[in-house]
């Protein structure tokens, strides 16, 4: 089949619903019964939700679980080059062909009914699952959790909440209290719930929802500690201390992530070669990502350049600790970011990091904020700032001025994708 059977489907299914993000779950039910409840026929699922941090820690586990010779399948969102990406089975990205068959075969089951993008794909990777042979199945959420595609799990054999903060209020609730409830949809009776470090706010709501369903919780800082210590990573909890090396993934936050993603495979049997298997060998493109090859690259052979998809308040704090701790070099930012997002909040911290900002707006984005919108905001938090018309305006200006400088693309997983497709 061409590489345009999948776009195609896709394309399609775009115009299924109306809206791109409607949650509830029974249209997913619907299209799951027609397709024989593929749900019911996964190996055993580690289900993944948070605000920051999910696809981080779901990359320790799949990483620590293969180390142990397991075969793990994985789904995730968004993509940033391709679709594929999506939907890994048994270790490796689903094919062309089997993409466009199962997508299909969804979009037939479904008769032309009304369903979203998501949901009607999230339906597509579970049938893929549940046909192919594999040890585990991790299942990111895409959003909140209570009503998210992937909650179709009755009983996974274990549950993670990464760190909860304000984001998709529009979706989820404009409280911290709210957004940690939609995210605590995922615990079910008696599954066992790994959490990572949380807000008192949102700890109490996550304690709650697992005691009214009697539900044992794993909480940072209770029932397992991480921390460094000379280079190391060092992980405690009642099985015992390990000493591990430091993330492959960067950033202190990413300690954290590695935390709940070794306290989990502990609670799965995983030796400690297995945890070890999980800091060095996780990879997570648009998280801190050097580029090393490709047109931008070749533009500005002395440029240390990097790409980036946090979109959040909490994600630009960690992003401006990552900075800080890289050798000292100016550094300039390429934003570009959504109009759902808090620019203000996601900008904040970076301002004391960044010696300029030049704003973009995301190629072929309807919902991109406008770049003079994106400089706007920068100003108003104490960034030296302007626009360019494009990513490669903007290095070139950028490498002109300073041509040995650190240089940031920052402020979306879209733009990042669209960094990833055109320079890879």
């Amino acid at each position: 089949m061409s590489a345009q059977g999948s776009d195609a489907i896709l394309e399609r299914m775009m115009a299924l619903h109306p809206k791109i993000i409607d949650l509830t779950l029974d249209r997913v039910w619907r299209l799951l019964a027609a397709l024989d409840n593929p749900q019911e026929q996964l190996p055993p699922v580690i289900h993944i939700a948070g605000t920051n941090g999910k696809g981080s820690t779901q990359s320790m586990i799949r990483a620590g679980l293969e180390g142990m010779g397991m075969s793990v399948h994985a789904y995730t969102s968004p993509h940033l080059a391709r679709f594929h990406e999506r939907i890994r089975l048994a270790g490796a990205l689903i094919s062309e062909d089997h993409l466009t068959e199962i997508l299909d075969e969804c979009y037939a089951k479904n008769g032309g009914i009304d369903i979203t993008y998501f949901e009607i794909t999230t339906c597509a990777a579970l049938l893929a699952f549940a046909r192919t042979p594999a040890d585990y199945t991790l299942l990111e959420v895409g959003l909140g959790g209570r009503l998210d595609a992937t909650n179709v799990i009755d009983t996974p054999a274990l549950t993670i909440i990464t760190p909860v903060s304000i984001d998709h209020e529009q979706f989820l609730g404009n409280t911290l209290a709210k957004i940690a409830g939609e995210k605590a949809g995922i615990i079910k009776r008696g599954v066992p719930c790994v959490v990572g470090p949380q807000q008192d706010e949102a700890l109490e709501v996550i304690e709650a929802t697992a005691m009214r369903l009697g539900a044992p919780l794993l909480v940072y800082g209770q029932h397992w500690h991480v921390s460094t210590e000379r280079g190391r990573l060092v992980f405690q909890d009642d099985n015992g201390l390990l000493d591990l090396p430091l993330p492959a993934l960067r950033g202190d936050h990413q300690i954290l992530n590695a935390g709940a993603a070794i306290a989990g495979l502990r609670y799965l049997g995983a030796d400690e070669a297995a945890c070890e298997a999980a800091m060095t060998n996780a990879e997570w493109p648009a998280r801190m990502q050097r580029l090393r090859q490709g047109p931008l690259v070749e533009a500005a052979p002395e440029v240390e350049l990097w790409l980036d998809g946090g979109h959040n308040a909490a994600a630009g704090e960690a992003l401006a600790k990552v900075l800080a701790d890289l050798p000292k070099r100016p550094t300039h930012l390429i934003c570009g970011m959504l109009n759902t997002k808090d620019i203000s909040g996601y900008l904040r911290p970076l301002a004391a990091q960044a010696a300029s900002l030049t704003a973009v707006s995301i190629p072929g984005e309807a919902n991109t904020l406008p770049a003079d919108e994106t400089e706007a905001a920068a100003k108003a938090v104490g960034m030296v700032a302007r626009s360019a018309a494009s990513v490669a305006e903007a290095l070139a200006e950028i490498v002109a001025k300073d041509p040995t400088a650190r240089v940031l693309i920052c402020g979306s997983l879209y733009l990042a994708g669209v960094i990833l497709r055109e320079n890879g």
